[in-house]
C-alpha cells in the first residue's frame, strides 16, 4: 500500500504549476519537531537533525508556519505552552497515537488529554470544504509579509503572488501538502479544496522556507536520509534540511506505522 502520492497542477487563473501531496493518515503518524527560532528557545526532546531512530520509519517530512512572532497563534508542545493558544486560529493538532488533524481552535479542535502538540499559524484557509472570506478577499497582506520580486529586503515592497505553503485535511482524513511558487492566498486555498480538503491552513511563506519532501531507502530496513529523499518541487531548502543540526525552524514529520497483524 502506498502512504504519500503526489502531483503538480497549475492552480486557478495562474500559469505555474504547484505541487500537491496526499496522505494516508491511516498509514503514517505525525511528529512536530521543533526549533530555536520557532517557536524559539532550546531543550526539545524532538529537534532537528532527525535521529537514526525516527529515520527508520520516516516517509515525509515538510515545513511549518511563520515565526510566532508573524504567526498570530499559540504552540503547545512536549507538555509545555510556548505561546498561549488563540481561540479561531488555524492549528495543527497531533494526538499521542500520532493522529493530525487540522482546524480552527476551540471549534473543529480541542485541547484533550491525548493532544500532545499544537501548532498556530493565522487564521483557517479553508472551512467546510471552501475557501474562507478572508483568503477570497483581495487582502493578499493579510496572509504574511511577501519578498519582492527579486529581493526579500524589507524595504522592496512583496508580491502577491508568492511561494506559499499549506496543509489540510480531507472528510475521510487523510492530510493534504500544498505549495507553489507564484501562488495568492485565494490560489492556495482552491489547490486543496480541489485535493478534498475540508479544514486547510497556510503554513510558511516566501522562497526561503517551504518544502515537502518524501524518503525511500534502497532497502526496506534502510534509513531515510537526504541522498534518498526527493522533493514535491524545486525549492531552496533541500531534503536534506531535517538533518541538519543547525536548523532552527519548526517541521512536520510522517512516519510508517507498525504494520498490523
Amino acid at each position: 500500500m502506498q502512504a504519500v502520492y503526489e502531483t503538480t497542477l497549475v492552480p486557478p487563473a495562474g500559469t505555474t504549476r504547484a505541487g500537491i501531496a496526499w496522505m494516508d493518515t491511516k498509514l503514517l503518524s505525525a511528529r512536530l519537531y521543533s526549533g530555536s527560532l520557532s517557536p524559539g528557545g532550546v531543550g526539545y526532546k524532538y529537534t532537528a537533525p532527525v535521529q537514526p531512530g525516527a529515520a527508520a520509519e520516516l516517509v515525509a517530512a515538510f515545513n511549518g508556519g511563520f515565526k510566532m512572532a508573524d504567526a498570530h497563534g499559540g504552540y503547545y508542545t512536549e507538555g509545555r505552552l510556548i505561546d498561549p493558544l488563540v481561540p479561531g486560529d488555524a492549528s495543527v493538532v497531533i494526538y499521542a497515537n500520532g493522529a493530525i488533524a487540522v482546524g480552527a481552535w476551540g471549534a473543529d479542535v480541542h485541547m484533550t488529554r491525548s493532544v500532545v502538540a499544537v501548532r498556530q499559524n493565522l487564521v483557517p484557509l479553508v472551512a467546510d470544504g471552501t475557501p474562507t472570506a478572508l483568503a477570497a478577499s483581495p487582502d493578499w497582506k493579510a496572509w504574511g509579509n511577501t519578498c519582492g520580486a527579486r529581493s526579500c529586503a524589507a524595504s522592496v515592497p512583496g508580491v502577491e503572488h508568492q511561494w506559499r505553503s499549506g496543509l489540510g485535511v480531507t472528510a475521510d482524513g487523510a492530510l493534504v501538502y500544498a505549495l507553489g511558487p507564484a501562488l495568492d492566498p485565494l490560489q492556495l486555498a482552491e489547490l486543496l479544496v480541489r485535493a478534498g480538503v475540508v479544514r486547510g491552513m497556510e503554513l510558511d511563506i516566501n522562497p526561503g522556507w517551504p518544502v515537502f519532501a518524501t524518503y525511500r531507502p534502497a532497502t526496506s530496513n534502510g534509513l531515510a536520509e537526504p541522498s534518498n529523499g526527493t522533493k514535491l518541487l524545486s525549492t531552496r531548502l533541500n531534503a536534506g534540511t531535517f538533518f541538519q543540526v543547525s536548523y532552527a525552524r519548526d517541521f512536520i514529520t510522517m512516519s510508517a506505522r507498525p504494520a498490523r497483524p
